[in-house]
């Protein structure tokens, strides 16, 4: 655990900086160079392994020669230390990554004419912040969605209408106490699940945005966390070890990703998800290409046929997310024509999308990420 926040903090204290690159975008494609290495999050990038029919990799390298690597990444910061140690060409960047990985001149500006699809992408992300850096694109939009509350049905007959089941000590539908029962996520970004739960539950505290904390807003904060670590099972980051949790281990609820609900639904497991009425935060992720990638002719095809519709319905219908190109949301057998709208299409605008705070904020100075990452690992720590 200790080793992901420690490789995290490289590069933070730059983000402020403008990224200055020797050498300009890609010109042209030429051929392949045989292989593209990927760092993405689990359930991102399928060969039909899990489940024959959910599989946009075997196509790709037919076509194109190129054979798909893939690490995954349980979190940002994890994705972070992978981009910095090298080696691999593309990652598929949550935004509480995108903007250090630019600022660390870890990633490449993106030729967008090289991607002649670019323009079927969602009017709403096309110039999203956590991708665009002075009017340059370093990421190709891919998929977004909420931080679910995933709940057991069995425990609550009706959908928890609050986080509050995974911060507050509270009596379950049961009739046992949430106290090690329930999860919260690994990653000091976390800390934003925190603040959004004060925004409506303290609203003295002014919080406005739960990515640009003042130090009493941030106290506040910690000292929600530290207080919900007395209720924890554990502290998860792995999505599979957090659905044997939920098989096997008495978990109840926590925030999770749509992936984990599908799954175990999948499974006929009584679990569903639901966002609670304080809203949620959530991801959008871009495709971006590292600096110094060894295959970049094979990793600018990948970003065209990640954004093609079918692997993008085929992807939103394994993942629970929803695709960056909406024509995506119909025509797709997997998805269906409803899929887009079950999985929160019309709710861009209600999710605290991820983004790594910084010190210079609206309201004046805010706390920076460097102190989220040292901070959180006392919390995770008992201190």
């Amino acid at each position: 655990m200790l080793e992901r926040y420690v490789f995290a903090l490289v590069g933070i204290a730059s983000l402020a900086a403008t990224p200055a690159f020797a050498e300009g975008p890609l010109a042209s494609i030429g051929k392949g160079e045989g292989k593209v290495d990927i760092v993405a999050w689990p359930g991102y990038i399928e060969r039909g392994e899990t489940d024959k029919n959910y599989d946009w990799v075997t196509e790709f390298e037919k076509k194109t020669g190129c054979t798909v690597n893939v690490k995954t990444a349980g979190t940002s910061d994890e994705m972070v230390a992978l981009m910095n140690e090298g080696g691999f060409d593309l990652v598929t960047a949550s935004g509480d990554a995108s903007l250090r990985l630019v600022a660390g001149k870890r990633v490449q500006e993106i030729n967008t004419g090289l991607v002649p699809s670019w323009g079927t992408i969602d009017k709403r992300l096309q110039q999203a912040p956590w991708h665009t850096v002075d009017g340059k694109h370093y990421g190709v939009p891919y998929q977004w969605g909420p931080n679910v509350l995933m709940y057991n049905t069995e425990v609550f007959k009706e959908p928890p209408k609050s986080w509050s089941v995974v911060f507050e000590e509270t009596t379950l539908g049961d009739g046992k106490s949430n106290k090690g029962r329930v999860q919260a996520y690994d990653g000091a970004i976390y800390i934003a699940d925190a603040a959004l739960y004060l925004m409506a539950h303290k609203p003295e505290l002014g919080i406005t945005d739960p990515y640009a904390l003042n130090e009493d807003q941030y106290k506040a904060a910690l000292d929600l966390l530290r207080k919900q670590k007395l209720l924890l099972q554990r502290y998860w980051h792995d999505a599979m070890v957090q659905i044997d949790d939920f098989k096997n281990e008495g978990v109840v609820a926590s925030g999770s990703w749509p992936f984990q609900v599908n799954l175990l639904a999948g499974e006929k497991k009584p679990i569903a998800s639901v966002v609670p009425e304080e809203g949620a935060t959530g991801w959008a992720d871009s495709t971006m290409i590292h600096a110094e990638a060894a295959h970049p002719n094979c990793a600018y095809l990948w970003l065209e046929h990640s954004i093609s519709p079918k692997v993008q319905g085929d992807l939103a219908s394994w993942f629970g997310s929803v695709p960056s190109v909406p024509d995506a949301c119909k025509g797709n057998t997997l998805l269906g024509d409803t899929g887009c709208e079950t999985n929160g299409f019309g709710n861009f605008d209600k999710i605290k999308f991820w983004r790594t705070p910084v010190a210079k904020c609206p309201q004046g100075a805010c706390v920076p990420y460097y102190r989220w990452v040292t901070d959180y690992i006392a919390v995770i720590g008992g201190r």
